[in-house]
């Protein structure tokens, strides 16, 4: 798998889920649409991702379809990380 993609799925569970939840996160998992990622931890995550990959994301950019996945998030930044 696609390290960024781990990445963003370890933080996922490290931050939005408990413990001991047994809950399985891929890449095509719905983050928003099933709960897991609620409005406030969106803003979390992109706050992540702008530290972590150095970029802006723009509000308009940032929406709950964007934010639905981890591909969907890929998409996303491959908008605005120069490779």
């Amino acid at each position: 798998m696609d390290p960024a993609k781990q990445m963003i799925i370890d933080y996922v569970k490290k931050e939005f889920l408990d413990e001991d939840s047994d809950m399985e996160v891929t890449e095509t998992t719905p983050l928003i649409s099933s709960g897991i990622v609620d409005s406030f931890s969106m803003v979390s995550l992109k706050t992540f991702l702008e530290k972590k990959y150095k970029i802006s994301i723009p509000d308009d950019k940032a929406t709950p379809e964007a934010f639905d996945s981890v591909n969907k998030i890929m998409d996303l930044l491959k908008e605005f990380v120069k490779a």
